[in-house]
């Protein structure tokens, strides 16, 4: 308990500072407003990859205890701002992920995350470009499909490969023992993808791979064009993975049967069913406006802005000293 000192260096604190407020007047120059929304919510997130962390509120109302959960994420409350007429947003928060600790991840973190109306995805990586450019100093992004960056560093598609095909190249790469398991293609292209995949791209400018498959949609639309992809696209620089954004879906009901789905899977995984975010479809219900969305870690973006190699050189307490 003698560790009462930062892990982080003050001066490397007070950059941090400087680039938050870069971030701020970047989104203020563009009239997007800033939100806050809550830390804690009676709902949770379904995705069966991610745990939350929850605690019980005891009060007026609530003499036998109201569950509740830190949110892995502000996506849920910001689209019910959107979706009450708010406009574009943006937030800087902390967001809580259980069983995350390592050298880019702290259970308790900082997240960017911003929805802009009449976006679409591609519309979105261009304005992340912009801030890239700004924050890091980096060159201009580049953009690969899905697909391609498949395609270019393991010589197959993923769009059409079957379970074989996959599991087969996945042997071929040391991944046989959990390959081999699965029986759906989802889990096969994402073990490749953040394995083999996600170290070789982005070193030299921040990569955006965009049109994920439709079984790794999540919260996007699928594609009008190609309807084995979905309106998705995540971010990587230097073997680092900094955002996940989509073309928003805005049909509640499909919302509600993947969220149904989640817990479906859930339940084969034996894991604790999640509770539902029924304001969330209500709202959905009422009218999301035409936007697209992204989440980018900060403490990421920071350690990649100073040259850091572990988050903790980059957060004044970590979990250890908390």
């Amino acid at each position: 308990m003698s560790q009462w000192q930062p892990t982080a260096d003050i001066s490397q604190l007070r950059r941090r500072a400087q680039m938050l407020a870069k971030i701020r007047q970047f989104f203020a120059e563009r009239e997007v407003l800033e939100v806050d929304t809550p830390a804690l919510s009676q709902a949770m997130t379904t995705d069966p990859h991610l745990v939350s962390f929850a605690t019980t509120f005891v009060g007026p109302g609530a003499s036998q205890g109201l569950p509740l959960h830190l949110m892995t994420s502000p996506e849920f409350h910001m689209k019910r701002l959107l979706c009450a007429g708010s406009g574009s947003i943006y937030q800087i928060c902390k967001s809580f992920r259980n069983e995350e600790s390592s050298r880019y991840h702290n259970p308790e973190f900082t997240m960017l995350e911003w929805y802009r109306v009449g976006f679409n995805e591609h519309d979105l990586m261009a304005e992340m470009a912009e801030l890239l450019k700004a924050v890091l100093g980096c060159g201009e992004p580049e953009k690969i499909s899905y697909q391609q960056v498949f395609l270019n560093t393991l010589g197959i598609d993923p769009l059409t490969a079957t379970v074989a095909e996959l599991q087969q190249l996945c042997v071929e790469h040391g991944l046989g023992d959990v390959a081999l398991t699965e029986t759906t293609e989802a889990p096969l292209q994402l073990m490749l993808f953040s394995m083999v995949i996600e170290p070789l791209i982005g070193q030299q400018v921040p990569v955006m791979v965009h049109d994920f498959p439709a079984n790794q949609a999540a919260l996007a639309r699928i594609s009008e064009t190609d309807p084995r992809v979905a309106g998705r696209f995540e971010v990587y620089f230097k073997g680092i993975e900094l955002a996940n954004g989509f073309y928003e879906l805005a049909d509640g009901d499909e919302q509600l049967r993947r969220f149904e789905a989640d817990n479906r899977l859930r339940a084969e995984l034996n894991l604790p069913q999640a509770h539902i975010d029924h304001r969330l479809i209500a709202a959905l219900h009422h009218g999301l406006p035409e936007c697209a969305g992204v989440a980018l870690g900060i403490d990421r973006l920071f350690m990649l802005a100073i040259g850091a190699n572990h988050i903790e050189q980059i957060t004044a307490f970590p979990v250890q000293r908390a």
